[in-house]
């Protein structure tokens, strides 16, 4: 009778020790990626907030630069090209004046270009300053418009988002190497990816409210009634056909409930930001 058992007593060695060297390695990469991630503090430069990113600022702008030429094919509308270059450059003027006055030297180099794509609605920034709209999302807009959806962009460059995100994104993808490890099975190592993909998405919802607020206060402060913002909402909603991705699953809130919050940050603006709002 215990003859018979042993080989039984030693599947179940192995299995333990076998389970125990995986917990062991599975916590060597959950401290490892936590104290990488840790390591990664820095202080924003504009904002003053300290942030756990994968760059410098320097970097984030190298990056930038080097990836623009991917980014798609320049309009060859010139007029349309030097428009939202000149409706950028308000913007970023009047967030220097700004930053000018509280001692802070704006370290990011902003570039704005309207890109021939006349099919996808979209506007999107490079860490660093490179921001791009689309031609399809450009044509539905008016000056104030524009100024409140590139306002945005700057807000994700000045805010570091993307750089932010990958720094969460090495954090996520350790944490799940470690639940795959310490799962041992395929399904385990699945269903952590696919956690880790839903907290990882390419920009959180509260990155997309923060630039928001930042479209809105740049707006004002160049001169462009931030109530605009409202209208791009609009435009963005019936561009996805009042349908799309449940807003658990997607990026960006919906249009609907980022016009009830736009609301509230109008009417926190300060006074003195509201005054003389010509366009």
């Amino acid at each position: 009778m215990s003859y018979s058992n042993q080989p039984r007593q030693r599947r179940r060695s192995s299995f333990s020790s076998g389970l125990k060297l995986r917990l062991l390695l599975a916590g060597g990469i959950v401290l490892f990626s936590l104290i990488s991630f840790w390591n990664k503090g820095q202080t924003n430069p504009v904002t003053g907030k300290v942030q756990r990113v994968d760059m410098t600022v320097k970097e984030e702008i190298m990056m930038g630069l080097q990836s623009a030429p991917q980014m798609g094919t320049p309009s060859r509308d010139r007029d349309a090209q030097n428009r939202v270059a000149r409706i950028g450059e308000q913007l970023v003027s009047a967030l220097n004046m700004d930053l000018t006055h509280r001692g802070i030297s704006n370290p990011f180099r902003f570039e704005f270009t309207l890109l021939n794509d006349q099919r996808t609605v979209n506007a999107f920034a490079l860490p660093g300053g490179q921001v791009f709209l689309t031609e399809a999302l450009y044509r539905q807009l008016g000056d104030s418009q524009v100024a409140g959806v590139l306002g945005h962009e700057i807000g994700h460059v000045v805010e570091r988002h993307s750089s932010e995100r990958m720094a969460k994104g090495n954090l996520i993808q350790g944490l799940v190497s470690a639940a795959g490890v310490a799962g041992g099975g395929y399904d385990s190592s699945r269903i952590a990816s696919y956690v880790g993909n839903v907290v990882n998405m390419k920009y959180g919802r509260q990155d997309e409210l923060e630039s928001d607020k930042w479209g809105v206060l740049l707006m004002a402060m160049a001169g462009y009634h931030p109530g605009a913002m409202m209208e791009v909402m609009d435009v963005l909603e019936k561009s996805s056909g009042g349908g799309g991705t449940p807003e658990f699953m997607s990026s960006h809130p919906r249009p609907a409930n980022r016009k009830v919050y736009i609301e509230g940050l109008i009417k926190d603006l300060p006074p003195n930001v509201l005054q003389g709002l010509q366009r």
